[in-house]
């Protein structure tokens, strides 16, 4: 039985310094993922979104290994989210469960798509978890506004929501291509049955599709959050103009007065 863990380290990993210093086998690259082949049923899986898969690694290797990729990593996660899965090699037929698969042969394509979709899970548990954040954030200013009235958000605290909102639109959008399936799926029926057999056990496509709503919920708050700000900010400045015209007409009736 092997086992495939995968880890949310970091909000990103520098692949491209990190591929200069580690020197092992790389048997799959890209601009976005690297993938080694460190002995015959042992594979790392780095990728730049902060996620490093593991497979036929034990706690003490892997904990090694995180290690030594740390100072190639931005943001560490102090609470690391992760996934297992057991794949069966030699089975009589080839069964996919929760979270086991049974295969009646195995290659190193079919261990790389494996650890391919084990790890967009876990991207988007670490997405969904951020977006979670958002909401309630959210939740938190639009009950203020539903009992006082007013929005306790001024508009430098305003412009940091919006900036992180957007950083996490932005992250979700560069790391759009986890959801595509690998080439070497579309010439290989059984690469293609297994990549679709994995993409609903993990249900990543709706998983996506919620986060994506979540965000839209977000932006349409922050866009009313932003109006009512602008709306405030002209009635102060409209007072400001009144005050500047009146003390304008004060000084025009003292110059009368004292002429």
């Amino acid at each position: 039985m092997l086992k495939v863990v995968s880890f949310q380290i970091a909000d990103s990993i520098d692949i491209k310094q990190f591929k200069t210093a580690f020197t092992a086998e790389i048997y799959h690259e890209d601009s976005d993922e690297l993938f080694y082949r460190m002995a015959t049923q042992k594979f790392i899986y780095v990728f730049k979104y902060g996620i490093v898969c593991f497979l036929g690694y034990n706690e003490v290797e892997s904990t090694a290994f995180i290690q030594v990729i740390t100072p190639y990593c931005r943001n560490m996660q102090e609470e690391r989210l992760n996934d297992e899965f057991d794949i069966e090699t030699n089975a009589n037929r080839y069964k996919l469960g929760y979270n086991k698969i049974e295969l009646e042969s195995a290659d190193v394509e079919s261990f790389r798509l494996i650890m391919l979709n084990v790890s967009q899970s876990v991207a988007l548990d670490h997405y969904s978890q951020q977006t979670n954040i958002l909401l309630e954030e959210t939740n938190y200013h639009t009950q203020i506004l539903e009992k006082k009235g007013k929005l306790d958000l001024s508009g430098i605290n305003l412009k940091k929501y919006i900036g992180r909102t957007l950083n996490l639109k932005n992250r979700i959008a560069e790391n759009l291509y986890i959801f595509d399936s690998p080439e070497e799926t579309w010439e290989d029926e059984n690469l293609n049955r297994l990549d679709i057999g994995l993409k609903k056990t993990f249900d990543l496509q709706s998983r996506f599709r919620t986060i994506q709503e979540g965000l839209g919920i977000v932006k349409e708050n922050l866009e009313l959050f932003k109006d009512l700000l602008q709306y405030r900010n002209s009635i102060v400045l409209e007072w400001i103009i009144i005050i500047l015209i009146f003390v304008e007409v004060i000084n025009l009736f003292i110059e009368k007065i004292f002429r």
